[in-house]
Parts: C-alpha cells; sequence; structure tokens
C-alpha cells in the first residue's frame, strides 16, 4: 500500500511525504503507483523547475518527501500546483483505496 501524508498548515499545503508501493500490479505494470508517482513528481519538478521555489527533496525507491521553504507557504502559483495534485491523489485514493491512504495533516505551528 503506498501512504500520502499531506501536511497543511492554516490553509497553505506545506509539504507532502509518499511512501511504500501501491501493490496494484507488478512492477511496470502498476498504472495506480504511475499515476500517484506523476502526480507527485509533475508537481515537483513545477515548483522547483517551472517556479524556481527553493524546496527541500528527498527521493528513494518507493519514497519521495517535499516540503517548501518557509518563505514560498503563501505563494499563490505553489498553492495551485500543490492543491491540484491534492485533488488529483483525494480521487485515485477514493477510486483505488485498498492501494492509496492519503491523510492530512496540521502543522499550525
Amino acid at each position: 500500500m503506498t501512504k500520502i501524508i499531506i501536511t497543511k498548515s492554516k490553509n497553505h499545503i506545506i509539504g507532502f511525504e509518499v511512501s511504500g508501493h501501491t501493490g496494484y500490479a507488478d512492477e511496470g505494470s502498476d498504472i495506480v503507483c504511475s499515476a500517484v508517482s506523476t502526480a507527485t513528481q509533475m508537481t515537483v519538478k513545477g515548483i522547483q523547475e517551472v517556479l524556481k521555489l527553493d524546496s527541500f527533496v528527498e527521493i528513494s525507491d518507493g519514497y519521495l518527501k517535499f516540503k517548501l521553504n518557509i518563505h514560498d507557504f503563501e505563494n499563490q502559483n505553489a498553492q495551485i500546483l500543490l492543491k491540484t495534485m491534492e485533488k488529483t491523489l483525494q480521487e485515485i485514493s477514493k477510486e483505488y483505496g485498498q492501494y492509496v491512504k492519503l491523510e492530512v495533516k496540521r502543522d499550525d505551528n
């Protein structure tokens, strides 16, 4: 199962963490894992390479952690990308709930 944790502060998404493999199908044929990977990695690329915002990223096999720089939490363009990713992941987890678990965590410190 893939576990996704989206971290929010106030009304802003400030980061997310994705871990595990969905187990929907064999590696290379797993459309659910591919959909999650595409949504999350496209968001990271958009924020880092298109918007040129500094952020923390850690990637390894079956794992992706992302966090915006504190100065960019309210960046409107970053929030558009992150909220679009969240909506996409909500749909994936709704459709494939036995393979993908989505959780939203608050960090209002």
